[in-house]
């Protein structure tokens, strides 16, 4: 057992104390394991187990379906002049965007004190104009929707003045490639759907071996702001009309729907109809899942861990149960799992 691990609280998992040995600092491959060795609780109706991630195949079942997102991480990170930071984070309608300013702090960066209206010079001839604080009734001015003027087209733009966008808790700059998953296909996330980081293509052909189906969804990510407390604001999805099918095949045929990630669960979500039915869309969400949630289609849920007081919590009590989610967090501190986008995984199967 890690001593500093400990729940205050049988109840309230927002009161968690984090040890800062349990921050994941580097990428598995960069502490000697495969992707597919980081460590995986399943949590259940029998309880706890702790596995492997490349045992997933086994904890699944012929018929179930696993839905991963498919959206490619941006460099979104772009400095601007001395220790000023842009994060690029969600594209809006009208051609505007969402960034957040940072100030570099090594190199890592924090949130940048007093952010204000107004024109800011880009590298390589681009611009950006901080309009107005996004959301406008934020409590904070972290977030402002912007209008820029690149010269180019946002993703090449990127290519060749921006870098993956990296917290604190990392121990060195690594290359966007630590920071796309296996199913990367749709450029688009500023931060990664880091829930389908462990999968492998080893992996995937046991999970077809068993007869469990993958299928794609897309959804954006924008930045961590969840991780401050933050509601989640919307962001850019598609469920193709496969996946819909499968999705209503599944559930029909008694098979689960596993959603890989937090991303794919809002997804999914957004396009069920009240009588359970998927649907195919695209468009942006703005879709807040949380405890008294009733989840129309996700059976399952694939994930990281999350720091207290992060909202990705109330949509993990909307799959587990509040009972049998503090039961693994606890589990977790107690057993030594490392956290964020280079840690450990949760496998959550209520039913």
């Amino acid at each position: 057992m890690t001593p500093a691990a400990t729940l205050r609280s049988t109840d309230l998992l927002d009161e968690f104390v984090l040890p800062l040995e349990l921050k994941a600092t580097r990428p598995p491959e960069s502490r000697g394991i495969r992707r597919d060795q980081v460590r995986l609780m399943v949590t259940d109706a029998d309880g706890i187990r702790h596995r492997v991630f490349h045992e997933l195949a086994t904890e699944l079942r012929p018929g179930d379906l696993v839905v991963m997102n498919n959206s490619a991480t941006l460099p979104a990170s772009v400095v601007v002049d001395g220790d000023l930071v842009v994060h690029f984070s969600t594209m809006l309608p009208g051609g505007l965007h969402v960034v957040e300013l940072r100030t570099l702090a090594g190199a890592n960066s924090l949130p940048h004190e007093h952010p204000r209206a107004g024109i800011l010079r880009l590298p390589g001839g681009g611009m950006i104009e901080l309009l107005t604080p996004y959301p406008e009734d934020a409590p904070s001015h972290r977030l402002w929707v912007a209008r820029a003027d690149l010269g180019r087209p946002l993703i090449e733009y990127l290519e060749t003045w921006g870098r993956p966008i990296r917290y604190q808790h990392t121990d060195g700059p690594y290359p966007l490639d630590a920071y796309q998953t296996i199913f990367a296909r749709v450029p688009g996330s500023a931060e990664m759907p880091s829930a389908g980081r462990p999968f492998t293509d080893r992996l995937l052909t046991a999970l077809a071996a068993t007869g469990t189906t993958v299928a794609p969804v897309t959804l954006h990510t924008g930045v961590s702001s969840l991780e401050a407390g933050e509601l989640p604001y919307p962001e850019w999805f598609e469920v193709p009309e496969p996946t819909a099918a499968l999705v209503n095949h599944t559930r029909a045929n008694g098979g689960r729907v596993v959603a890989v990630g937090t991303t794919v669960v809002r997804a999914l979500e957004t396009t069920v109809d009240s009588r359970g039915i998927s649907h195919p869309g695209r468009s942006w969400t703005d879709l807040v899942i949380g405890p008294h949630h009733e989840l129309g289609v996700v059976d399952g849920l694939i994930t990281g861990w999350h720091e207290p007081e992060s909202t990705h919590l109330d949509l993990l009590e909307a799959v587990a149960g509040r009972s049998l989610l503090a039961d693994s967090y606890r589990s977790a501190l107690e057993h030594g799992y490392l956290w964020h986008e280079f840690g450990d995984s949760h496998l959550i199967l209520p039913v």
